[in-house]
């Protein structure tokens, strides 16, 4: 079966690589398309072909190019054009992201299910992945719903993202796959990892690590809140700044000598030392679908607290890897976050829980599987 994954900006590339790499080692004829991903190493290319085929002259300006979106916009449309082309050459097409999905619907393919009714030649399959909630507002909506009419099938992370396509999308529920994110098991076993910094390595006490991009929807402000309580641990936000850090900054300096603020981009190669270093790995989002470094964490056997939003309940319910608190609840995350700091039997537990749902449902194999299942489906 000849399948190609399209992520024209590498929006999700470690997670791109994974399925694709999964993919190949169950017999598909894979290709990666997408673009150069400019912030760091990806997953090595393991049986599978990767077409860097969008936004080539971008990326070799550099992610400090002038103009750089402009530029980049400028490629898109014919890009996405010359995609479409190439496209026909597959079994099944799929997109992981639509960069401009405002735009993007116009220029893809009816779906095949459309043509076969018509009594037409059909166009490979097209499935569609929903790795974010699905857009709110009358506008919002109204664009995903034209995304979604060019698609066979679309792929979701969890329960609660497929009864959002369901009802608020109106898309066909019996098109509808419920196929996990998978763990992130290859930091786990990079060639070369990048130890702490000499600053980081000397703290002795536990850590509490909330990792990842720093944005507004992250709720790193109900973090610290709730961390003015929490006594006996450091607490460590690493990440790259998506937002102003002058919030975030004024409350960790009311929480002396007990925040570490690392905001920057972490490269693979860094990621497992923060891991494998943290007692327990905090996401108190005040919104959101699914999370990568959720995915990170059940890969290194983590304790989890989780925001009950999108589905992260589903992990604590299904797999009992999780304690789940209400979002925006600084005394809720405190106190939890106590708890766990003084009962290392109950981390013991929760780590336990996650090493075995990485194994388990979050495997990559698993998820191959299943999505090759959803593939041979659309092709019947």
């Amino acid at each position: 079966m000849r399948v190609k994954i399209v992520d024209p900006s590498a929006f999700s590339a470690p997670y791109d690589r994974c399925l694709c790499a999964a993919l190949a080692r169950a017999g598909a004829d894979v290709e990666l398309v997408t673009s150069r991903f400019l912030y760091g190493p990806v997953p090595s290319q393991d049986g599978y072909r990767v077409n860097e085929a969008f936004y080539r002259r971008s990326a070799r300006r550099g992610l400090d190019a002038p103009a750089r979106r402009a530029f980049k916009l400028g490629e898109h449309f014919a890009d996405m054009l010359r995609y479409r082309h190439q496209a026909a050459d597959a079994d099944v097409v799929h997109y992981q992201w639509l960069t401009m999905p405002g735009i993007d619907w116009a220029l893809l393919p009816r779906p095949a299910l459309r043509d076969v009714r018509a009594g037409r030649p059909p166009r490979p399959p097209q499935v569609f992945t929903f790795h974010e909630r699905p857009a709110r507002g009358r506008f919002g909506v109204a664009r995903e719903r034209r995304v979604l009419s060019r698609m066979d099938a679309v792929v979701v992370h969890s329960e609660h993202a497929a009864r959002r396509v369901r009802d608020e999308l109106g898309f066909d529920p019996g098109r509808i796959a419920m196929i996990p994110h998978g763990a992130f098991d290859y930091l786990t076993r990079l060639p070369e990892e990048i130890p702490l910094s000499a600053e980081l390595a000397e703290a002795e006490g536990p850590v509490v690590l909330c990792f990842g991009l720093i944005r507004p929807h992250k709720g790193l402000e109900v973090l610290l809140e709730a961390f003015r309580s929490v006594r006996g641990a450091e607490l460590w936000i690493a990440g790259m700044p998506r937002m102003s850090l002058d919030p975030i900054r004024r409350l960790a300096a009311r929480i002396p000598d007990r925040v570490r603020l690392i905001p920057r981009f972490i490269p693979d190669p860094e990621i497992p030392a923060y891991f494998r270093r943290a007692d327990i790995v905090v996401l108190p989002h005040l919104n959101a679908e699914q999370s990568g470094v959720l995915h990170i964490a059940l890969a290194f056997g983590q304790p989890l607290v989780l925001s009950e939003v999108g589905g992260f309940p589903e992990l604590a319910e299904r797999d009992g890897a999780a304690r789940i608190v209400p979002p925006g609840d600084s005394a809720a995350l405190a106190s939890t976050l106590n708890e766990l700091l003084g009962d290392e039997g109950e981390r013991r537990r929760l780590a336990s829980a996650a090493a075995k749902a990485a194994a388990g449902p979050y495997s990559w194999d698993g998820i191959a599987s299943r999505t090759l299942d959803l593939y041979r489906s659309l092709l019947k």
